[in-house]
Formats: structure tokens, C-alpha cells, sequence
């Protein structure tokens, strides 16, 4: 893997007769890189706790016009920063840090920016239950995981 610098930080995987591009911030990010950088999209899977990609359709995020998606089993959920439905636990897991410290009301809201600022931060349910903050990158790493990513593709001249 090599890390790319294109307005983004982007991750380079070369595979036999093509290189694939990851990391891209959206769908959209993806869609315009391939019409001003060229090549298409597509699917990358990571899997076995590993960093070696391969390209699928497994878990359809082209169709679905998404950037990322885990798959570790019906008792985890891993929500990314730009889910709807991440903002909602951010803003809780700040009230309970806030709690843990004891901290005065108003510095927990203007002093508590982890998660905010944490690199691509993911929140990680178990059974529907907080268990930890991790990045993209280390999700690939975890509870047997399958990671999946969306891509662009371009050909090896």
C-alpha cells in the first residue's frame, strides 16, 4: 500500500494488471476522481485482517452509491463519521466522557472534540452497545471484520 496525495490522501494498492485507489471521503470524491483523474469504479474487500485488497461486488456499494461499509456479524454495527446516525452517538459518547471527568457543563461540550477531530472516526456497537471509537484503517483489523471500500480502478500502461 503506498499512500497517494491528490487534494486527499488516498491509498494506492497495485494489483496484477491494474492499480486501485481507496480512501476517498464520499461516493462522490470517487465518482469525480474517476471523471478527472479517468479509470472506473469499484468495489475493494478487505478481509481476514488483512491489507490486501481484492475487487468484488460482495457488498454492493456501487449500486448503492457507497464509500464504505464493515460486515463483522449481526452483533456489530460500526457507524462512520458521515452516517446519519453518527452524530447522535458522538454527541452522547461526549455526555458520558464528560460524566467519567467530571468536567463543568459547559467545557463538555466546548472542550471535548476527540471524536470530532479523530482521524475518519468510526463508532463501534456490539449488540447495540457502545464498544469503542476506531479509524477506517484499523477497522480492517477487527472482530474478523469484513471491510469494503469503494475504489477506482486504473489500468497498468
Amino acid at each position: 500500500m503506498e499512500t497517494k496525495e491528490n487534494k486527499r490522501k488516498l491509498n494506492r494498492y497495485d494489483l496484477d494488471d491494474q492499480t486501485v485507489f481507496t480512501g476517498f471521503a464520499n461516493f462522490a470524491d470517487a465518482e469525480n476522481y474517476t471523471q478527472h483523474e479517468g479509470g472506473k469504479l469499484v468495489e475493494v474487500a478487505f478481509k481476514d485482517g488483512n491489507d490486501n485488497p481484492y475487487i468484488t461486488d460482495e457488498a454492493g456499494l456501487i449500486d448503492k452509491k457507497l464509500h464504505y461499509y464493515v460486515d463483522a456479524g449481526d452483533e456489530y454495527k460500526f457507524i462512520h463519521s458521515t452516517d446519519p446516525g453518527f452524530r447522535k452517538y458522538a454527541d452522547e459518547l461526549q455526555k458520558i466522557k464528560a460524566k467519567l471527568t467530571q468536567s463543568p457543563p459547559d467545557e463538555r461540550y466546548l472542550a471535548n472534540f476527540e471524536i470530532e477531530n479523530a482521524e475518519d472516526p468510526i463508532i463501534v456497537l456490539k449488540n447495540d452497545q457502545f464498544e469503542s471509537v476506531t479509524s477506517r484503517e484499523r477497522s480492517k483489523y477487527l472482530k474478523h471484520a469484513k471491510v469494503y471500500e469503494i475504489g477506482v480502478s486504473v489500468s497498468k500502461s
